[in-house]
């Protein structure tokens, strides 16, 4: 049957959604887009719509593969066989700058698109989820107490998360649109120290059990306190106190800093994934 694709989710959820849940730790991002579309309207990422995808290898198999794409970000590609990888890549119809999703599927559609159109995937960034299987925050923690953001942060926050784009090379305004409603929801927490902001993280609404944290930030003048490790893992406390079940997060491979920090508070690693730009 090969690649349905629509701009409806819900039809992608209809179709997709029990292949979602197979594999809910992997799936994170896919199912924190679907829900945050559900909740705040397709427009919640950008002005363009939203598109969805699903693969299966006979009329009446199950579903094996899917992808999203929220425009401007590229395509995110679940884990697939290399043959629905590579049949994306055949029937995509317009431009694409990059791919993104779990590591092997986005290197077997680099290497299609590649042949398709001469452009030469280039990886931006290697990533690397994680799941918490035992906090152990660090004892003794460092100066300081972790407060929810409330909305008199939301221009430290809008700035906070400005800067942390910058640093792992994301869009500036895609990382500051989501704040208002993480506010709302109480999703962004800070570390204090002597009254003062000096780190943040964040987390996402709970889909079907599962909470990732997100935007983990410190500013350059205050690493290296153990700051960001704190307010993990009141994040990832606070999680496990809303009866959250799997707390996830994604590592940068080229930093061994923060690599050490999760593990040392209990995250064990997933599964790699992968951004690749085109050209």
């Amino acid at each position: 049957m090969g690649w349905t694709i629509t701009p409806s989710l819900p039809h992608f959820t209809a179709a997709a959604g029990g292949f979602l849940e197979r594999r809910p730790a992997e799936h994170t991002v896919l199912r924190t887009v679907c829900g945050t579309l559900a909740r705040r309207g397709t427009d919640a990422y950008g002005p363009r719509p939203p598109l969805f995808g699903w693969w299966r290898e006979g009329e009446q198999g199950p579903v094996e593969a899917a992808f999203l794409q929220t425009p401007p970000h590229p395509p995110l590609l679940a884990r697939g066989p290399e043959q629905s990888a590579r049949e994306l890549a055949a029937a995509w119809d317009g431009p694409l700058e990059g791919a993104r999703g779990e590591a092997e599927t986005v290197r077997a559609f680099g290497a299609a698109w590649q042949e398709r159109t001469g452009d030469v995937p280039r990886v931006v960034r290697e990533e690397r989820l994680h799941r918490l299987a035992a906090l152990t925050p660090r004892d003794p923690a460092p100066p300081g107490r972790a407060r929810i953001a409330g909305p008199a942060d939301l221009d430290l926050l809008l700035r906070w998360h400005t800067e942390f784009a910058r640093d792992i090379g994301a869009p500036a305004d895609d990382m500051a649109r989501g704040v208002p409603d993480a506010l709302r929801r109480g999703g962004r927490t800070l570390w204090e120290v002597d009254g003062e902001p000096a780190a943040m993280a964040g987390s996402t609404s709970p889909e079907d059990g599962a909470i990732r944290v997100v935007a983990v930030y410190t500013p350059p003048a205050l690493r290296g306190r153990g700051y960001a490790g704190a307010v993990t893992a009141a994040v990832s406390q606070a999680a496990l106190d809303a009866g959250a079940e799997d707390v996830l997060l994604f590592t940068d491979l080229a930093n061994p800093v923060s690599n050490h920090v999760y593990r040392r508070l209990g995250y064990v690693p997933v599964r790699d994934q992968l951004v690749v730009a085109f050209g």
